[in-house]
Formats: C-alpha cells, structure tokens, sequence
C-alpha cells in the first residue's frame, strides 16, 4: 500500500473511531456505485457477504431490532428557519443564549411508539441535556435566543420504522414554531458480531463516517464518505440480504506522490432493491451499524 494512502486510511479510520470533525464538500451521488465508474473489488466484495453473514440471524441482529436508533434527524428545526445567514450561521456553530428557565422533566421515563404499534420505554431527558447538546458554541458572533421549553413530541424516522417520540420544543426569540430536540437517547448498540478490518491490511475499503438521511420510501440512503486530497472521491457498493444492507466505501483515483493530508468528504446517495424497513444498515468496515449524524 502506498505510504499517502496508508497515512489517510490511519486517519480516516481514527475519525471513524471518534467522530471527528473533517472539512466538507457535499456533492451527491446517485445509484449503489455513486456516478464514478469503477470496477468492485473481490476483496471488498469478500468482506462484505463476511460482515452480512455475521449480523444476519445474529443475536446481535435482533437486539438492534429491538431498540431505538434514530435514522434522522434528532432536531428538527422552526418552520420557515432560518430568517437570515446570522441565524444559520448561529445555529451551525451551536451559538445559543438562554433568556428564561428550562423546566424539569414532568416524568422519569418517556415511550417511544412505533406506526405498527409497538413501543419502547426509555428514560426521559432532561430540558437542561437537551439544551446542552444543542448549544455548544463558544458564544462568539451571532447566536440565537431560547426563551422557554416544554415537553412535546416529534415523529422521525428509526431502525424500525418511523416513530413518535417525546421532545423538549425550545421556544426561539423572533420564531413562531419551535426548535424540536428528542428527549430520549438512543438504546445502548449490541456487541457486532464481526470485528473492523484490521488496520493497513485493506487499500481499497475505507470507513463509513455516517448516515444523512433515509428517504421517505426507504428506497435509498444517503451516507457521507471520506477520500482526500489526491483522488477522484468516494464509491460506495451495496450489498441486499434479507436481513441487511452492508455498504462499502471505497475511492477511485488514487494518486501516488506528495499529496496534502486534509480529510474530504461527499454525500453519496445510494439506491436500493428494495426499502430498508427494518434490515440492519451496516459499514462493511468496521462491521457495526452506520449510525445518524447531526
């Protein structure tokens, strides 16, 4: 493996790990293979049937089917937001100013309630968490007013479907609606039952960093993808079981020579057989579950 994509893929992997932050540019592709055309690798091809035999039937499997893992958005923002670029840029960098009192929660716990019926009983958040998972912004430059809180609920989409669940509605200054922040955190994520490929023995599969968003008929998925500096971008291949949908990411266009070794990264939209419903979205490298990212 060429020493620049070794040290990318050392890092890329370390981002996977932690949930860093990389610079961003969001272009979107569609189809299981993005618009770059490229041939799938047997070795990947390899890893991903591995990683789909591994969670399909697995008790793994069925822990996941079990519990509560958004799919999308945990805050869904005020109609019509934002008014101006200072309240974008406000919110994008988590600047907010408290102006009142955050109530406690009324209850212990919270359900979240599924379309087809079944539900799930998780402990509830408080008003003052949620604030503080949305508001982590150092307080410079434009930022945004949250005067008031009260329980509510918000309906999204999740490993199971969508659901309804309860949500803390911060009142914003100069907004007629809320700004929606779940109250409930995710279920703790079962032990996968396959281990991540080991690192520097693959040049070809790379590391999911994340789930944007599943379409409304659950027929595709967008995810974001990592590649750097000195290739064509990212390709992400899909493999359908019954039971899972494994995704592999790979680039195409690799450079040898000097390259800068800033991270990128594009969303890449991918296009299944059929909806995912409640089939395991799983990163055929690290062999866990790709994960929503706010």
């Amino acid at each position: 493996m060429p020493a620049r994509t070794a040290q990318l893929l050392l890092v890329l992997t370390l981002f996977a790990a932690v949930g860093g932050a990389v610079t961003g540019c969001d272009s979107e592709q569609e189809g299981g293979r993005g618009t770059r055309s490229h041939t799938p690798d047997p070795v990947a091809k390899a890893r991903a049937r591995q990683v789909a035999d591994a969670w399909d039937g697995s008790e793994a499997a069925r822990a996941w089917r079990k519990g509560y893992y958004p799919m999308d958005e945990t805050v869904q923002l005020p109609e019509h937001a934002f008014h101006d670029g200072d309240d974008k840029q406000a919110y994008e960098a988590q600047n907010f100013v408290l102006r009142g009192e955050l109530p406690a929660a009324p209850r212990k716990n919270g359900q979240v309630k599924w379309e087809s019926g079944a539900s799930l009983t998780l402990p509830l958040m408080e008003a003052r968490q949620a604030y503080e998972t949305v508001a982590r912004g150092g307080h410079d430059g434009p930022h945004l007013t949250v005067t008031g809180a009260k329980l509510g609920e918000m309906t999204l989409a999740t490993s199971r479907g969508p659901a309804t669940v309860p949500a803390w509605l911060f009142t914003l200054d100069g907004y007629d609606t809320p700004l929606k922040r779940a109250a409930l955190r995710p279920s703790k994520a079962p032990t996968p039952p396959v281990a991540p490929v080991a690192e520097g023995t693959s040049a070809t599969l790379w590391p999911l960093q994340g789930l944007v968003e599943t379409a409304g008929d659950s027929r595709s998925v967008t995810v974001m993808a990592g590649h750097g500096a000195c290739d064509d971008g990212p390709v992400v291949d899909v493999l359908e079981t019954g039971g899972s949908v494994v995704l592999s990411a790979s680039i195409v266009g690799a450079k040898d020579g000097p390259c800068t070794r800033q991270m990128l990264r594009e969303k890449v939209t991918v296009k299944l057989d059929r909806p995912l419903d409640d089939r395991v979205l799983l990163d055929a490298f690290t062999g866990r579950p790709v994960r929503h990212v706010n």
